[in-house]
């Protein structure tokens, strides 16, 4: 293992690295891990150690590494125009292009596509949005926003404010006044285990429309929801949860934003998540499976409902005020025309929900029984195992053993890449789409080693 050459150095006395404990990073308690590679479902480091990345990267590299027909769109689209703005009619044939091939795919009641760069902006702008369309229909004072504790929609100040997970306010003074929160339709963790599953989605959406009624309905712009919470635990909500919050946001005129940032483009074995659970959102926010990640991209896709409300704003107050420099940049626009084309001629669609669904089984088969595996879920290709010290009585472990980063760690020196998820001990996965059967058989395996391995 290569440590002291100069790149190492450089690493920790001059990168700022997200989601890292900065002083023993710094300090060089920490590994400085450094990529150079990667093909399908695999990616390799400097040092030549192969990995299998499960989580495909932060569940983005939806088409797996080293796919040529993206790479060579990006260098194609650099060399004709490497950069246009999208101010004032602008636009680029791989702009339109895209703009075009995601309403083909999204829901039929989307109006329009506003690109950024990435889910925290895509959240920042739907956020101004929905103020901007409250404020255009005469009700300034609808500004909260309503997100739901373990959900996750961004880094930002807004978006940070919407993310439902403490690690992202500590310290930073979040979460901003305008964002509520509501409790996570997580069924595995309800706090009345003689709960059934139908009488929970109706806690649920009790508790939603009381958090409504306390706080004013006419203070209330909009609800978030990822519609399988990801960073917070890869939840899948209990049957009827959609149907059953639609109907309590509509009788209240409250708009739904669906965060189809990690769902979005096949992760579920659909499309999007809003056709898999029957959601008809008013914004939807995507970004990850957009380009796979080969380029920085996002969305906001905007419904017929609230397009029409922003045309009558700008008749009435002249051009829309929001834009970013790099909104629908070409090349990055480009790399998502060459994905979403790639998705459809690899079929990962369909190939998601049935290798997801193999892969779930090879989990349950190999650790379904085990005395400290108290769930295993997920939806096509994002699933999730949560550890428990005591199953029968679901009694967790104390955080400070870090089991979940324990078993992450034996999965890695087995030569794959699991994450452990945040604010419980939970083993995520959310690997390419190109998955093959073979391959989540081979990645049960090792998962079921690490398990023993720390655990027994």
């Amino acid at each position: 293992m290569l440590t002291n050459d100069q790149l190492a150095a450089w690493d920790r006395e001059s990168f700022f690295h997200p989601s890292t404990h900065l002083a023993q990073h710094a300090r060089g308690e920490t590994m400085s891990r450094i990529m150079t590679g990667g093909e399908g479902i695999y990616v390799e480091d400097r040092d030549g150690t192969r990995l299998v990345d499960a989580f495909a990267g932060l569940y983005c590299v939806n088409v797996g590494y080293g796919r040529k027909e993206i790479s060579d769109a990006i260098a194609e689209q650099a060399g004709k125009l490497a950069y246009y703005h999208a101010y004032v009619g602008h636009g680029t044939e791989a702009s339109i292009t895209l703009a075009h091939m995601i309403l083909e795919r999204a829901p039929k009641h989307m109006s329009k596509v506003y690109f950024g760069l990435s889910g925290s902006d895509a959240n920042e702008t739907n956020v101004k949005l929905v103020w901007y369309y409250n404020n255009v229909r005469g009700m300034p004072q609808k500004r909260k926003i309503i997100s739901r504790w373990r959900g996750y929609h961004g880094s930002g100040l807004i978006t940070g404010s919407l993310t439902g997970l403490k690690t992202f306010h500590n310290k930073f003074g979040l979460p901003l006044a305008e964002v509520i929160h509501t409790e996570a339709p997580y069924y595995y963790r309800r706090q009345d285990l003689a709960m059934s599953e139908a009488e929970f989605v109706a806690h649920c959406a009790a508790e939603l429309e009381a958090l409504i009624e306390r706080e004013g309905a006419d203070t209330i712009g909009a609800f978030i929801g990822e519609p399988a919470l990801g960073t917070g635990g890869l939840v899948p909500p209990p049957a009827g949860y959609w149907a059953a919050i639609q109907a309590v946001l509509a009788k209240y005129d409250i708009l739904l934003i669906a965060d189809e940032v990690v769902t979005g483009f096949g992760r579920l074995g659909t499309m999007f998540g809003s056709d898999h659970f029957g959601i008809k959102p008013d914004i939807i926010t995507i970004a990850k499976g957009l380009t796979s990640a080969y380029a920085p991209l996002s969305g906001s896709i905007v419904s017929d409902k609230v397009w029409k409300v922003l045309e009558e704003g700008t008749d009435q107050f002249g051009p829309i005020g929001h834009g970013w420099t790099y909104s629908a940049h070409p090349i990055c626009a480009a790399a998502g025309v060459a994905n979403l084309k790639l998705i459809d001629e690899m079929n990962l669609v369909q190939n998601a929900g049935k290798v997801g669904a193999t892969f779930k089984q090879a989990l349950v088969d190999q650790l379904g029984n085990h005395p400290h595996v108290g769930d295993i879920r997920g939806e096509g290709l994002l699933c999730a195992v949560e550890f428990v010290e005591d199953r029968d009585a679901r009694r967790f472990y104390d955080p400070a053993r870090k089991i979940g980063p324990q078993v992450s760690a034996a999965l890695l020196a087995d030569g794959v890449i699991a994450r452990a998820m945040p604010e419980a001990d939970i083993i995520g996965f959310a690997p390419p789409l190109c998955l093959t059967e073979d391959e989540a058989a081979m990645i049960a395996g090792k998962m079921a080693k690490a398990v023993t391995a720390v655990l027994g």
